[in-house]
């Protein structure tokens, strides 16, 4: 059987959950206890091909649901041939995405087209794996004109054409090799939410946010958004600890209504916030477009759980967001991703990636690395979060020196988790959460009075 042959022959799924829930990491005002967890895939090959890994990020209660999302597209992915797929992920993503039943269940929008981005985003990480090669540097190296057959203009023509993408890759270009010389060496700046979980104590956040500024970050975030007084109290602790040069930003992660977010916002002014994240609803355009202009200069920021390519498109052009926070499992993978970050470079607006869940920092450092290196150019008022959880379950997991991303070498995604990770942590039947489940059996169990 010839290398052209190589098929996918198995789509393999897991319902991995993690108890972050019991320390309250991750905790904000929308999210109080939530469970990191992955809806993750595995692509099996024919012969001694890579595999490839990809997942979806959830937050517990549910994920069954997202992993049998990606369960239904395996009749669209297995025979496929390996070489065709890595090729042209462009053709594989518009496959899935135009699906005529699949699309009635969004259409690229919520719990399908992420689970569609899982998927592609496996290919992405195959075909890196292929090439040898670290998904930044995949991309870095690829011919723009290819890189453009790779996304889907649909609905974002208006305010980005293929010829428009066209030249902003061409450009992006120019100083690539000595930009990959810097990121090599430097690293990517990144920030970090780890002091800022709601459920944290004074003692905690202090703790942290010190430890932050001794790490070398930058900038620290805080979730706000539960009661404004909490807030105040919490802001005034973190800027006492971290001190007046640097940046903290807040993350209201969806609790307000455009008015109140407008107060509660001015309330915290005083402690001098870079930017208020999710403020309002992600669908609702134009009620951040009214935030922004009554909170300046506090800048507003969204984009975790923005849906797809065309919400990014309409908060551009309403001039509703200074800061774009694309994520890495939200949208239809890598390809879209592509978009977003195009769209972004053409309005000039930062790209500052989400990336608090399990696996979301192994992913997206891939694409602010490529947008530095061979699209805007720039690190400028760029910084990735950073959240230090999790890590030690993936094969190539992050690392920061000096509050950086330092660049992943190993080819791939950096998706691929240890096996005795997918064994211990799979729900419900994983060693972890088995042993769970006696335990609060046998905690349950009435006591014997007789």
């Amino acid at each position: 059987m010839s290398a052209n042959s190589t098929r996918i022959t198995a789509v393999e799924t897991h319902d991995i959950r993690f108890p972050t829930s019991r320390e309250l990491d991750g905790s904000d005002a929308m999210n109080p206890d939530p469970d990191y967890s992955a809806a993750y895939v595995i692509l099996r090959t024919s012969q001694d091909e890579p595999e490839g890994h990809g997942f979806t990020f959830t937050i517990g209660r549910g994920n069954e649901v997202q992993v049998s999302a990606i369960d239904a597209l395996r009749e669209h992915i297995v025979g496929r041939s390996v070489a065709e797929l890595c090729d042209n992920p462009g053709a594989f993503y518009r496959d899935l995405i135009g699906d005529s039943q699949l699309r009635w269940l969004g259409p690229e929008k919520g719990v399908m087209h992420m689970a569609i981005g899982a998927v592609v985003n496996a290919v992405w990480d195959l075909a890196a794996k292929r090439e040898g090669k670290p998904l930044w540097q995949l991309l870095a190296d690829a011919d723009p004109e290819w890189l453009v057959d790779q996304i889907d203009f649909r609905y974002i023509s208006d305010a980005l054409t293929p010829a428009e993408a066209l030249d902003l890759l061409t450009k992006g270009k120019q100083g690539a090799s000595e930009r990959t010389a810097d990121l090599l060496r430097r690293g990517y700046p990144g920030y970090t939410t780890s002091p800022g979980w709601l459920g944290y104590s004074d003692e905690k956040l202090t703790r942290l946010a010190e430890q932050a500024v001794a790490d070398g970050f930058t900038q620290i975030k805080l979730k706000v958004g539960a009661d404004l007084q909490d807030d105040i109290r919490r802001c005034r602790v973190a800027r006492a600890a971290v001190g007046p040069d640097i940046r903290m930003a807040i993350d209201a992660n969806q609790r307000w209504d455009v008015a109140e977010a407008i107060a509660w916002t001015t309330a915290l002014a005083e402690f001098d916030p870079y930017w208020i994240e999710e403020p309002t609803s992600p669908d609702d355009v134009l009620g951040h477009a009214t935030i922004r202009r009554a909170v300046l200069p506090i800048k507003v920021a969204t984009g975790e759980h923005v849906q797809n390519r065309i919400i990014f498109k309409q908060l551009l052009q309403a001039n509703a967001i200074d800061v774009l926070q694309l994520d890495s499992a939200r949208v239809g993978g890598v390809n879209e991703n592509l978009a977003i970050l195009l769209l972004a470079a053409k309005f000039g607006v930062p790209v500052c990636p989400h990336a608090g869940g399990v696996g979301l920092c192994e992913l997206v450092q891939h694409l602010s690395m490529f947008d530095y290196v061979a699209l805007s150019g720039t690190t400028e008022d760029r910084v990735i979060e950073f959240v230090d959880h999790l890590h030690q379950h993936f094969v190539d997991p992050v690392a920061i020196r000096d509050g950086h991303y330092q660049a992943p070498t190993t080819p791939g995604f950096s998706a691929t988790m240890h096996e005795s990770t997918i064994d211990t942590y799979t729900y419900p039947h994983g060693t972890f959460w088995a042993a769970d489940a006696v335990a609060d059996a046998a905690h349950a169990k009435p006591e014997d009075h007789s």
